[in-house]
């Protein structure tokens, strides 16, 4: 069965990773609902390591845009825009160094994923509702002062699990007047160095427990799958975004907390 588990923690990684609904909620929760026998820390690490494949579909579907960073001693652009992506990866290293492990160990459950996708459900709908109108129309013109604030927001889906980085990263944007494609490509960029550090520490930390309990095919499976699912879900969602506000994803944050929630209280979870 493990190989079964691989593609569908793969497919639900893929889905999730970069809309702003939890990948880390719904991973928790297929796992749950699957009963997936593996231990805990085994479950944790696998669930980090097959982000690397949704993390490698960005550099993937950008990789014309990852070039040009041949040219940043002389692209004035190039320079604020990686500028940006390291200040704002700063916050979530710090933070994920000092209490990764206590977070991990402490917080991720069902009750407390229900609750960051209801009140984050609830506060994606308010900032569509009265958000000003966007004054940054482009990755290029962030500039590093707000990249490192939406980096600190980012660090709520640390913090919270369940809230959703690509959410934190893209509300945040949204709010500091950012338009809304440009707030959801910042943060596929931002996931890059954020979720790839995750996944190759947990990889090289966990590589025996991982290999030993799942097999190294078994978790190739799950990072390619989440790749191809991950790739498909980008292009989705930047057409998605350019026309639609996310106030259907609040909705379903708040849906998908409560029916949680009640599974929990009926002892299901």
């Amino acid at each position: 069965m493990d190989w079964i588990y691989a593609i569908i923690y793969g497919i639900v990684e893929g889905i999730t990773e970069f809309l702003p609904i939890s990948s880390t909620g719904h991973l928790i929760l297929t796992g749950n609902l699957m009963g997936v026998p593996w231990p805990k820390e085994v479950k944790d690490a696998f669930e980090v390591v097959i982000q690397g494949g949704a993390i490698l579909s960005v550099l993937v579907y950008y990789w014309r845009d990852f070039l040009k960073i041949r040219h940043i001693g002389s692209d004035r652009s190039q320079q604020t825009l990686w500028t940006g992506v390291l200040v704002a990866t700063l916050p979530a290293v710090v933070l994920g160094l000092l209490f990764g492990d206590l977070i991990q160990e402490r917080l991720f459950n069902p009750t407390v994923v229900a609750w960051a996708l209801i009140v984050g459900g609830v506060l994606m709908w308010l900032i569509e509702s009265r958000r000003a109108q966007p004054d940054v129309h482009s990755i290029e013109e962030i500039g590093v002062r707000k990249s490192l604030m939406i980096g600190a927001l980012q660090c709520l889906a640390l913090l919270w699990p369940g809230f959703s980085r690509s959410a934190s990263s893209i509300l945040g944007g949204m709010v500091l007047g950012l338009d809304r494609p440009t707030a959801t490509k910042f943060s596929f960029y931002l996931g890059v160095p954020t979720l790839g550090g995750a996944a190759l520490l947990n990889l090289i930390q966990g590589r025996e427990v991982i290999f030993g309990e799942i097999g190294l095919l078994n978790v190739v499976l799950g990072a390619a799958t989440s790749f191809v699912v991950a790739y498909l879900a980008i292009g989705w969602l930047l057409k998605f975004v350019s026309t639609n506000n996310f106030k259907g994803f609040a909705v379903y944050r708040v849906i998908v907390g409560a029916v949680i929630l009640l599974l929990v209280g009926a002892g299901r979870l």
